[in-house]
């Protein structure tokens, strides 16, 4: 590719033989993500998620699909799959058969696709030995994450080992909630699609929270993560943040105060909100902010380049930054 490319950070990918996969653990057909036991179906309290768009999995849908958004590359995503969490053989074999999957497309299409591995973080153990693995696959420059780890939050001592392999082996780390056991999903954000308007949002918030106050951003300075939906809920927090790094003893701990962190992370377009993005990018500086879609969920962009087309202030060169130049640096590519 002799231009910059335009490379989109947010978007999913449900390969065949994850689909095939759950099927054979149990699943009904085209299940991508269930809080159910297949071994109790009829269970009232579970939820089970299924495909609606083939272009989720059909790489053709896809790359025509990215060619008439004007995106050259995916980073492509398995939204974290911890609602499996009762099941951790099946964790591990997920880990496996979306990595695997998401080389094999890079090496389909090796200028149009790349993968970030997802981990079976229910064991840190084996999260690391899946990381060695996959992070040796053709086309892997990153690792999906989720913004907790089977009920356990991203400032946990056990996971510390993990970021240091992540840091050491310079791959970025994209957070995303687990569409299922997102905060409020079964209290009072069950009602208007509030779990994801309000509790997506707020999951993003409370996983930068436990980096920054949780010593983790400290403990490993190499260490790059880029936050989905513009980081959510997180920026317009960052004032409260910081006043109770000034005023509260459970927070003074740390060395810098919270807005000191703002720059440790990188932030999607994802915000559907002109004004927001203005404000973003003013806040952390267009150098942190990276094309995204979510794609293909409805909550997501249809055409994020004619998204950020409508931001102002932006001039031709920072316009590049945040279309793929930031991406790239990222990714490595």
């Amino acid at each position: 590719m002799s231009k910059q490319p335009v490379i989109d950070v947010h978007a999913h990918f449900y390969p065949a033989p994850y689909l095939a996969l759950l099927k054979h653990h149990g699943y009904p057909a085209d299940t991508v993500y269930s809080t159910a036991d297949p071994r109790k179906p009829d269970d009232p309290g579970s939820r089970t998620h299924k495909l609606r768009d083939r272009a989720f999995t059909e790489l053709d849908l896809r790359l025509a699909a990215m060619d008439r958004q004007g995106v050259d590359v995916h980073a492509l995503s398995l939204p974290p799959p911890y609602a499996f969490a009762r099941n951790g053989e099946l964790l591990v074999k997920i880990a496996r058969t979306f990595n695997d999957a998401a080389s094999a497309a890079h090496c389909a299409h090796p200028d149009r696709l790349v993968g970030l591995a997802t981990l079976p973080v229910h064991d840190p153990a084996e999260a690391i030995k899946e990381l060695e693995r996959a992070a040796q696959l053709p086309g892997i420059r990153g690792v999906g994450l989720g913004t907790r780890f089977a009920e356990r939050d991203l400032s946990d001592p056990a996971f510390f080992p993990l970021y240091e392999r992540i840091a050491a082996l310079k791959l970025p780390i994209f957070l995303h909630y687990a569409p299922l056991t997102v905060i409020g999903m079964g209290d009072r954000l069950t009602r208007f699609h509030l779990a994801n308007l309000i509790g997506n949002t707020t999951e993003t918030a409370i996983a930068a929270a436990h980096l920054i106050f949780g010593g983790v951003l400290d403990a490993f300075p190499t260490l790059e993560v880029c936050l989905p939906h513009s980081g959510g809920v997180f920026p317009i927090l960052i004032g409260r943040f910081d006043r109770g790094f000034h005023v509260r003893a459970e927070c003074n701990h740390l060395p810098h105060a919270p807005s000191h962190y703002l720059r440790r992370f990188t932030y999607d377009t994802v915000c559907h909100s002109e004004a927001v993005m203005e404000f973003l990018i003013r806040l952390v500086g267009v150098d942190r902010i990276a094309l995204g879609s979510d794609y293909c969920f409805d909550m997501g962009y249809e055409n994020p380049v004619e998204a950020l087309q409508a931001i102002t202030g932006l001039d031709a060169s920072n316009r590049a930054k945040v279309l793929g130049g930031n991406a790239a640096r990222l990714l490595g590519l």
